[in-house]
């Protein structure tokens, strides 16, 4: 590892700091370095706050020494003003002679821009250091400015005999949660809502399980709720319509909202629709969203490969009847026990 590695290293780490905060801005990690020592650090602030690189600049106690220094960041600094100042006209105010990135900013607004105005100004600029791990940090704001649309995780948890819920005569005969997983497990998926901009379940879920669909065993902020409701048939005394977080229903239906966190998006369920939904969230600046359910939405997105990640749980449950889980094929990233429970987790490659 060289010594540029080794700081874009610290930047990425800085970065994940950001992650559930700063959507649909990329969560961005910056460190200011002179005579091999860090002087300064940074990481996008919240939405419509400072970027990394500012907030790395502001950190410096001592202002003289970054005529000397160097700045590495994970993503091209922005050239054009938006909810903030152009970061690239701070770092050239501030008199930094080098600048060390990670990959360029692939937004038709910046693309080349900041490195161009940097150079422009007479800095001497670095760039594509580690450059796929910082693609891969960067994975949410990649995949929707390049995909035009969210970066998607599939979510379910399956009975170690292949089922994701009972049938329904047992939930007739007795009508309540039936978890597959521990509570462990069941804490990281609370964990996983605060890190995602939204979180999408079918109609039948919400009729079988009434969920909240809200961040409640962990520390966060809750994700936009997106629920496919083709008839509007949903009860809205459902948990899924409280006022903890924005929900947005997909519909057949022309609906108008008179409350203010509840958006009716009008698609059209005769046409593809994963691509409906994906094109939905996009729309409302969506650039990630967890598919938690239920099997027909979640096979949907199998079906056409518009996913990117699937994390699934086995717990030692069983069912013997019920609904079969979700036949998937990807690249095993990740496999690990959560006590009895055991978490495998595949990228669509």
């Amino acid at each position: 590892m060289n010594i540029d590695e080794k700081y874009l290293f610290r930047c990425i780490e800085l970065g994940k700091i950001g992650l559930g905060t700063t959507a649909p801005n990329p969560m961005v990690g910056s460190v200011i370095v002179y005579n091999d020592k860090i002087i300064g650090e940074g990481y996008t602030s919240p939405f419509g706050g400072p970027h990394a690189e500012v907030n790395a600049i502001n950190s410096v106690k001592h202002k003289e020494l970054l005529a000397k220094a160097t700045l590495y960041v994970t993503l091209e600094p922005c050239s054009h003003y938006g909810k903030t100042p152009p970061c690239a006209d701070l770092i050239i105010k501030s008199g930094i002679p080098s600048v060390v990135i990670g990959i360029l900013d692939p937004h038709e607004k910046v693309a080349g821009k900041g490195i161009q105005k940097l150079k422009d100004a007479g800095i001497n600029v670095i760039s594509n250091v580690l450059a796929e791990e910082c693609a891969a940090h960067h994975k949410r704001f990649l995949t929707f400015i390049e995909k035009k649309r969210p970066y998607v995780i599939l979510k379910w948890a399956e009975t170690i005999d292949g089922f994701i819920a009972p049938s329904d005569r047992i939930r007739s005969t007795k009508p309540e949660p039936y978890w597959i997983t521990n509570t462990y497990s069941r804490q990281l998926v609370h964990k996983w809502r605060s890190e995602e901009q939204a979180i999408l379940v079918g109609a039948n879920t919400v009729l079988a399980d009434n969920p909240s669909l809200t961040v409640r065993d962990w520390e966060g902020q809750n994700p936009i709720r997106v629920v496919l409701d083709k008839d509007l048939s949903l009860p809205k005394t459902s948990a899924v319509f409280n006022t903890d977080a924005k929900v947005i229903v997909l519909t057949s239906k022309t609906e108008a909202s008179t409350l203010e966190h509840l958006v009716y998006e009008k698609i059209d369920f005769n046409k593809d629709l994963t691509e409906n939904i994906l094109s939905v969230l996009y729309k409302n600046n969506i650039n990630s969203v967890i598919v938690e359910g239920g099997s027909k939405t979640i096979n949907a997105f199998i079906l056409n490969g518009l996913w990117d990640e699937a994390r699934i749980f086995t717990g030692e449950t069983t069912f013997k009847t019920g609904v079969p889980a979700p036949k998937i094929t990807g690249r095993l990233a990740f496999s690990q026990k959560i006590g009895s429970d055991t978490l495998n987790m595949l990228t669509n490659d």
